[in-house]
Formats: structure tokens, C-alpha cells, sequence
């Protein structure tokens, strides 16, 4: 089928989802119109039911309407981007500590600074990684068919409730040739016990608990901790669910996913739609004799050392993190701290530098990227760099 990433995600979306409480921003409102469209046209999920949809005043009300459905035991699905994810934040943060199995899909929008910007980057979802949400990233509209349901999946079996994203406009409003997969298929891989132990645990008048308690400091911080062992096995969920809908698909991913020269000296890495820029550039240097390759991010929350390791090749002697935000005040931007976090007091590590693109989806060529891995050959590559605009003011560029 022909469609763009905000209905690959929506038609997914739609699947796992009994609930779907909405508020319209761009560029993620296509996302709740496709839902709110199916569901009036009486359209089933896996379970064989109409998702109930709820048009709420304002994101905060949105996020809230997710967190009490999820209280009751329906599965729930929202759909944001940029201030609208930023309103959430109070209540994801209930969601996550209450080991509620939430799904929020979000087309990764610019924040308003100087200025506002309707466009992509990934200034949003980046603000929201300290909530407790796992987070799951791609690509493309392909990748959103193939992955979206790792996150549904993943949540029901985990508890933990997972953030979606993908970049605003380049990729949610996309139109490609898309594989769909089955609906059946699918629905087969719902843990179905950790489903029902889901309902057994929601507020019901017949089976009173107590619930959105104030703690002390006698406890509060140990029921803070008592949650690393939900997050601790994420990682081997998250690559299992990307297995099993390879059987499906034909498609290989894990929650790091290389591309290139099996023996690479220079490595990107990157996550969301530059992907496809970078392995074009890898593609046509490779052919010329470069050994370059490329590290994809898809799942950014928990992030695993274990498998980013996995698929780093051991011969690399540089690596570039491209980030798509800008972190002001801080060391280096997100992306970059935690990959130079995996390396930090390990004999021989690699160079590793980082650099901002495609703010507010600044056009990022392949160009652009050919110049990110000629930085990387010189002696001394330059840091914290800027890509894709003349920086004459600090001279990033």
C-alpha cells in the first residue's frame, strides 16, 4: 500500500489501541484523524472491538484522559509532537511510575525558542527522555510499519510505558510503498498473560486499593528504585518482538542496527530519517575503498550497552554522533553524552565527537555527510560541530 508515516503509524496505532485520547498539533494530528475516521466507520482492532476515541481541550487533558484509561484497564494510545508533548510531562511520569503500559506516537517537532517552527527535529522527544518512557525510534514509513508494534508489544509485556517517535514531516508526512502486515499476524504475538495481568491490576469498585499516595522520604526513593528490574529487561523484549516480526516481514532490526564496512575505521551515529542519507553516502565511499559504516538508534530508552556494543564493529577508530537538537549550556547533546558514556575508562576506545543537524529539518544532504566522515580522517576532527548552515558567529560549522 501507498501511504505517509503518520497513518503507518496510526494503522498500528489503531490495532493494540481500546483507547485513543486525542488533541490535534502538528504535524502528529493526521495521526488522530486516521484513528478518529476508522473508529467512526466502526473499523476493529486485534481485539476484535471499535476504538473508543476522546477529543480532549488540550494535550495536558489528553495525557490525563491516557492515564486514567489506563487506570481502568483499556489499552491507551496518544499521539502528539513539540509543546504538546511538553504538556504531557506531568502525567507521563505518573504513567511510567505506576508500570502503566501507555503507547505515545510522536512526529519528533522543533520546540518554540527565538522562534516557533512546525517543523522537524528532535527537540521534544529529547526533553522527555528523563520521564521513564522507553523510547523507540525510526525512520521511514517502512520502519514505522515494522516497528511501531515492538512498542504496543513491548509495553503490554513490560509494563513500561513507551514513547514512539519518528521526524515530523520528513518522515510523518512521507509518502512511500509500504509492506502492511497482517493484522493477525500480529495479534498473535500479544503476551496474553501479561495483557490479563494488566486488567486484574486496574481500579475497580469490587477490588478497592489505594493508589496516587504521598510518600515520605522513607520511602519514596526506594519505590523510585524498585523499578529497575521492569527497565532492565527491555532491551532483550524489545530484540525478541523485532525477531519474531522479522519471521513476518522479511525485515532485520535491533535495537541498534548496523550498516557497513564489517571492518570500519569511521562510524556514524544516528537515529530517525538521516539514516537513509548516510547509508547512500556509505554506499557510494565504500565502493571507492573507505571502510565507513553506520549505527542506527531505535531503541533510545533504556540505552543498552550491551547491544550497542553488538553491533559496533571492534576496528573503529572514530565515531560521529549526529544529534537533531540542540542542548544549550550542556557538555555535548544527549545522543553524543550517552554514546561517549559506553566508552568512558575502556582501553583503546575510539575518538568520539559530536554534531548538530537538520534543526528544524534543515535540508540535510548527502554531501553534508560525506564531509561528517572526512572530519572524522583528520588528525584532529573537529568537535561539537554544526552541519548544514554557516555558522559565522562561533564558528561551529
Amino acid at each position: 500500500m501507498t501511504l505517509e508515516g503518520n497513518q503507518a503509524a496510526a494503522y498500528i496505532a489503531y490495532m493494540f489501541s481500546e483507547v485513543a485520547a486525542i488533541y490535534p498539533i502538528t504535524p502528529s494530528s493526521d495521526m488522530a484523524e486516521y484513528v478518529d475516521q476508522w473508529a467512526a466507520h466502526g473499523k476493529k482492532n486485534i481485539f476484535g472491538d471499535t476504538v473508543h476515541v476522546s477529543e480532549m481541550q488540550s494535550e495536558a487533558g489528553a495525557s490525563g484522559a491516557v492515564h486514567g484509561s489506563l487506570q481502568a484497564g483499556a489499552l491507551t494510545s496518544t499521539f502528539t509532537a513539540s509543546q504538546g508533548l511538553l504538556l504531557m510531562i506531568p502525567n507521563m511520569y505518573k504513567i511510567s511510575g505506576e508500570l502503566l503500559p501507555g503507547v505515545f506516537h510522536v512526529s519528533a517537532r522543533s520546540i518554540a525558542a527565538q522562534a516557533l517552527s512546525i517543523f522537524g527535529d528532535h527537540s521534544d522527544v529529547m526533553a522527555v527522555r528523563q520521564t521513564g518512557f522507553a523510547m523507540l525510534a525510526t525512520g521511514s514509513a517502512q520502519e514505522i510499519m515494522d516497528i511501531a508494534g515492538v512498542a504496543h508489544l513491548a509495553a503490554i509485556k513490560s509494563r513500561v510505558p513507551f514513547l514512539h517517535f519518528f521526524d515530523g514531516f520528513r518522515t510523518s508526512h512521507e509518502i512511500e510503498k509500504v509492506e502492511a502486515m497482517d493484522q493477525d499476524e500480529i495479534a498473535k504475538l500479544v503476551d496474553r498473560k501479561a495483557l490479563q495481568r494488566f486488567r486484574d491490576n486496574a481500579l475497580n469498585p469490587e477490588n478497592p486499593v489505594t493508589r496516587g499516595t504521598a510518600q515520605n522520604p522513607d520511602i519514596y526513593f526506594q519505590a523510585r528504585e524498585a523499578a529497575n528490574s521492569f527497565y532492565e529487561d527491555i532491551p532483550d523484549m524489545v530484540d525478541e518482538y523485532m525477531a519474531q516480526l522479522q519471521e513476518i516481514t522479511g525485515r532485520e532490526y535491533h535495537p541498534f542496527s548496523y550498516y557497513g564496512a564489517p571492518d570500519a575505521e569511521d562510524v556514524i551515529v544516528a537515529m530517525g530519517s538521516i539514516n537513509d542519507t548516510i547509508k547512500e553516502v556509505i554506499d557510494y565511499e565504500n565502493a571507492k575503498g573507505k571502510k565507513y559504516g553506520l549505527i542506527t538508534v531505535h531503541l533510545y530508552r533504556p540505552f543498552s550497552e550491551k547491544y550497542f556494543m553488538k553491533a559496533c564493529p571492534s576496528t573503529v577508530k572514530c565515531i560521529s554522533v549526529l544529534d537533531r537538537t540542540k542542548e544549550i549550556g550542556a557538555n555535548g547533546e544527549p545522543l553524543y553524552l550517552d554514546v561517549r558514556d559506553l566508552f568512558y575508562g575502556k582501553e583503546n576506545a575510539p575518538k568520539i565527537i559530536g554534531g548538530r543537524y537538520g534543526l528544524s529539518s534543515k535540508d540535510t544532504t548527502p554531501a553534508m555527510m560525506q564531509s561528517v566522515f572526512q572530519n572524522m580522517e583528520l588528525d584532529e576532527p573537529k568537535a561539537h560541530f554544526t552541519v548544514g548552515i554557516v555558522d559565522d558567529l562561533t564558528n561551529s560549522s
